[in-house]
C-alpha cells in the first residue's frame, strides 16, 4: 500500500556520543516531553539556518564592498547612481537623519 503521509520517511543518523551526555539529553527532553530525535531535528535545522544566514551576510558584505569601490571611480555607473542619491537626499527634509 502506498505511503499516505505527507511526510517522507527520513534518513537514518547515526553518531557516537559520550553516555553521561546522552542520559542528560534524554532527561531534558523527556522533562519537556518532547522526542529526542525531534529535538535533534530541530537543532540540525537551527544549525542549516544560521549557516546559511551567515552565508548571506557574507555575500552580501562582500558585494556591497565591491560597489563601494566602483562607486569611487568617477566614470562608473555606480558613482554617478551614488552622486544622483545624495542629490535627492539633500532635497529631502530628512537628509541629515539620513546620512547619519
Amino acid at each position: 500500500m502506498p505511503r499516505t503521509s505527507q511526510h517522507p520517511k527520513g534518513e537514518t543518523f547515526n553518531f557516537r556520543i559520550d553516555p553521561a551526555l546522552k542520559a542528560a539529553f534524554t532527561a531534558a527532553t523527556e522533562a519537556d516531553d518532547k522526542p529526542a530525535a525531534q529535538v535533534l531535528r530541530d537543532f540540525m535545522l537551527t544549525y542549516v539556518k544560521q549557516k546559511e544566514g551567515r552565508a548571506f551576510a557574507a555575500e552580501a558584505h562582500r558585494q556591497s564592498l565591491a560597489i563601494a569601490a566602483r562607486s569611487r571611480e568617477p566614470g562608473s555607473d555606480d558613482h554617478a547612481s551614488l552622486r544622483e542619491l545624495e542629490a535627492l537626499v539633500d532635497e529631502d527634509d530628512f537628509a541629515d537623519e539620513w546620512k547619519a
